[in-house]
């Protein structure tokens, strides 16, 4: 009976409410402000390159000889979203590594929140929290530059109409599909670094030496 009550409190004590896991994700971004800035600088530069290439696509559909020259369009398109791929990948990469660096650093408070009692899933969440906040503001930012240059180089080269003949949804789109593409790749870079923070035994994380 008292092993009962004993596991039952436990896990009172660690089922912390999303928001508390937030608090503390938005806590450790303040804390380490610097390297968050470095992990979100790679997906802003690879959201920005891929709305970039979106938006070069809306303005293009709407230029007067774009049926004429569609075969030559659709092969720079090609080598655009080959570009974009890889970029991304490369910008995955780089995310998996700063979130490695992420886990070393943070071994002791690992170790602390392990030994009050968190579960792994706990510790999995606030790191998957921490770079989906970094990925939002990353990706809005991203996409707010690569738009912004192509749709201020357009009206610049063409004048404000061809803005307004692409409309608003379709640039809206492009918006929808960085924050997706960004956040998304934010998150799947951060499973293996959070699964291993998560596995790690309380007492070696306390032990490390950082």
């Amino acid at each position: 009976m008292n092993n009962t009550t004993a596991n039952a409190n436990v896990g009172r004590q660690v089922q912390l409410p999303l928001r508390k896991a937030f608090e503390i994700s938005l806590k450790s971004i303040r804390i380490r402000f610097w390297r968050s800035m470095i992990t979100a600088g790679g997906i802003m530069l690879g959201i920005a390159f891929l709305a970039s290439v979106l938006s070069t696509a809306l303005v293009q559909a709407q230029m007067p000889d774009a049926a004429m020259d569609a075969k030559a369009l659709q092969a720079a398109q090609n080598r655009q979203t080959w570009l974009v791929i890889m970029s991304l990948l490369v910008c995955t990469v780089g995310i998996t590594n700063s979130m490695l660096m992420s886990v070393t650093e943070r071994y002791k408070e690992i170790g602390t929140m392990k030994c009050l009692g968190a579960l792994d899933s706990f510790v999995v969440e606030l790191f998957i929290l921490e770079s989906g906040l970094l990925g939002v503001i990353a990706s809005f930012i991203g996409w707010f530059i690569g738009a912004g240059m192509i749709l201020l180089l357009a009206m610049s080269s063409h004048g404000a109409a061809i803005v307004a003949k692409i409309g608003f949804l379709p640039i809206l789109g492009t918006l929808g599909i960085s924050m997706v593409v960004g956040v998304g790749l934010t998150m799947i870079a951060t499973i293996a670094p959070a699964i291993r923070a998560a596995k790690m035994p309380p007492a070696m994380a306390l032990r490390a030496e950082i």
